[in-house]
């Protein structure tokens, strides 16, 4: 049986070798964190490499992802779907094995991560959803949902301002079952950290209400068993275990030095290391004992038969439980969610209500959570203008974990990050609820959504100068434009009741990304609607409006400027003009139709094209062409009443029929 030392040496030598191969990558992480790795992996983790989708399996996250070596060659000698050939192709295009970990590219991969601070926030969701899951579903003696989160963290997540929020909270909610490992070895990218990071991290973490372990030296496995099983018996409160390594170990003359963090060691280093190391085998050779030392597979199956066995029994005492449960982790919506939400949207037409869109969103979480369960709402302390709650909205504490919402606090990015670790964990549709000008806050967790391709649902409310008197720091104006530029991010950002509740049922039902609904502050008129009318929404735009015969002037708009399109198209058609109002709701959405169905909707050869939306213009020329405009705003606001603004930048009806009948004009007058 090989002793630990080996074990340890052969995730750096398989290190080494993948980043040597790939000319390019990070060996110091995983050559100082090897003997943390496998510790944990073999003495704690809870997996099985045969099915990496187990529900009740331990999760770890490796928050410093630029060390994705480390990951990638545990989870090739645990016994994952991993082969050498793909430690070889690490950083080549199409890879399983890509620059940093990424979510559904590489087996046993629980969250994308690189950014840093964003895994550590990312698993403190996860942590979450296991406490709050457990509590719904757990029944004494029947335990189902019961496993760790692990994180392994650097100085750089330590320094982005993400961790302080995400690891504030998660002391206050008294995440037992969250242990992180925080990789103290001193070096960053630009050397030395003391001259820029001479915090006192473990006293920090104490603040926050952690259990600290500090003093551990990380190449020591006893130290390092201890200090996990200290960890796990504080189950009132999360754990930070703080090692003491020496970055890149193993290579005599690169280790403790911030040359071995992101660049490949070279064949000379390598082959000092393999000596130093006593390693002698070949690159990507490792001997067949090795192997069955760290192969995971039997003990993995054997703990999820386990697990299996209790689910049945589960099953047989609690049927309905056992049946919702699974439908919650497979992600599936309840069979007759559909139908139901398409009733609740007829009643929302047929009320014809004129309401702020943030009251309209508010109104469809009413009306849709519950049938949904696994809804799990929140808002970065804006609830009250937001409007996420609803009269079901049971707030969650470290004494009651039974419910459904969860205050952030002040904490923007936490909570998109957060947002995303509770969709990972599976179980929940995690919303969450701030301003609108601080999407740019949570900006690179929205981002990272939108990579994993993550159901999350993010309300962005006060969306325009129509936020009146707070002035220009909390009045948004290029923030569609830039959400809308995220890939795979759906931007709604409805004109009316009817079209809040067609956004929210769509980010329901779409599986395979994030979703941004954009709300205001202001009332918005009803639009009146046919039924037809009506089925087309959910293709992202289309004809509201229309006239008899070939359009002359063709108006589109989102939001707010709904209503007022609306408004300038009546101006419009008493002075004789042919108009169609086209609305567009989202246009991700609307450009992935069938092109037959947006050429009827924005035909060619329409004489005026004329966009109108309360912000950055940007983005909307490839709809009006060459010789369209748009009216917006490519500056930021003023201070002043909503209805005031409004008028002082030229948002009005009549601002907008005078343009397109100018334009018209313009495009009649013989050159």
């Amino acid at each position: 049986m090989p002793d630990r030392k080996t074990l340890a040496n052969a995730v750096r030598a398989l290190s080494m070798d993948a980043i040597q191969k790939a000319n390019s990558g990070h060996p110091g992480a995983p050559l100082g964190m090897a003997d943390i790795a496998e510790v944990l992996f073999n003495d704690f983790l809870r997996h099985n490499p045969g099915n990496p989708e187990w529900p009740n399996r331990d999760r770890f996250v490796l928050s410093n992802g630029h060390g994705s070596m480390l990951l990638y060659v545990i989870l090739h000698l645990t016994g994952y779907d991993l082969g050498i050939e793909d430690l070889k192709a690490f950083r080549q295009l199409n890879s399983r094995t890509p620059g940093h970990p990424e979510y559904r590219v590489t087996p046993g991969v629980e969250s994308t991560s690189g950014p840093l601070g964003q895994g550590i926030a990312c698993a403190v969701g996860m942590a979450v959803a296991e406490k709050v899951l457990a509590a719904q579903f757990n029944r004494p003696g029947l335990e189902i949902v019961d496993h760790h989160t692990y994180v392994f963290m650097g100085d750089g997540c330590m320094m982005e301002g993400l961790s302080h929020e995400a690891c504030s909270l998660a002391g206050t909610l008294g995440l037992g079952k969250l242990i992180a490992f925080y990789d103290d070895n001193g070096i960053s990218i630009d050397g030395c950290v003391e001259g820029w990071f001479a915090d006192n991290t473990p006293q920090r973490f104490r603040a926050y209400g952690w259990h600290v372990v500090s003093g551990v030296d990380g190449h020591d496995p006893r130290q390092i068993k201890k200090a996990i099983r200290e960890a796990r018996s504080a189950t009132d409160r999360p754990s930070l275990i703080c090692c003491k390594t020496l970055i890149g170990k193993g290579a005599p003359n690169a280790c403790g030095s911030e040359k071995c963090h992101g660049s490949p060691l070279g064949e000379a280093e390598i082959a000092c290391a393999r000596a130093h190391m006593d390693w002698p085998h070949a690159p990507f050779e490792v001997p067949q004992d090795v192997y069955q030392a760290w192969d995971a597979c039997e003990a993995g199956r054997l703990a999820e038969d386990a697990w299996q066995d209790l689910f049945v029994r589960y099953t047989r005492k609690h049927p309905a439980r056992a049946a919702e449960f699974t439908r919650r982790i497979c992600g599936e919506l309840p069979a007759d969610f559909r139908n139901r939400a398409e009733a609740f949207v007829d009643a929302v037409n047929q009320k014809g209500a004129s309401v702020a869109s943030r009251k309209a969103s508010q109104n469809a979480i009413e009306g849709l959570a519950h049938m949904l369960p696994e809804l799990f709402g929140g808002s970065a302390d804006l609830a009250s203008s937001n409007l996420t709650r609803w009269t079901g909205s049971v707030p969650v504490f470290p004494e009651a974990w039974r419910g459904n919402y969860l205050n952030f606090g002040v904490r923007e990015f936490a909570m998109a990050a957060m947002m995303n670790g509770m969709a990972l964990h599976g179980g929940f549709i995690p919303y969450g609820g701030t301003f609108l000008v601080f999407s740019d806050y949570s900006r690179s967790a929205l981002r990272m959504s939108a990579l994993m391709g993550l159901r999350t649902i993010h309300v962005l409310t006060h969306d325009s100068i129509g936020v009146g008197e707070d002035g220009p720091t909390h009045q948004p104006v290029e923030h569609v434009a830039s959400l809308r530029l995220i890939p795979n991010m759906h931007v709604w950002r409805p004109g009316d009741a009817v079209e809040t509740a067609i956004a929210w049922q769509c980010a329901l039902e779409r599986a395979s990304g994030p979703a941004a609904l954009i709300c205001s502050r202001q009332n918005l008129p009803h639009q009146p609607r046919t039924a037809k009318v009506l089925e087309n929404i959910h293709r992202g735009g289309y004809v509201l409006r229309d006239c008899a015969g070939p359009p002359e002037v063709l108006l589109m708009a989102t939001g707010s400027e709904l209503g007022l399109a609306a408004e300038a198209a009546g101006i419009l058609e008493a002075l004789g003009c042919r108009v169609r109002v086209v609305s567009m709701p989202c246009l991700e959405v609307f450009d992935g139709q069938p092109q037959h169905y947006r050429s009827a909707v924005l035909p060619q050869g329409v004489p005026v094209v004329l966009a109108v939306e309360a912000g950055a213009t940007a983005g909307w020329h490839k709809y009006v062409g060459s010789r369209g405009a748009v009216v917006g705003l490519d500056r930021f606001g003023e201070s002043a009443p909503g209805e005031v603004l409004f008028d002082h930048f030229g948002l009005t009806a009549k601002r907008v029929a005078e343009m397109a009948r100018q334009l018209l004009s313009d495009r009649k007058t013989p050159e």
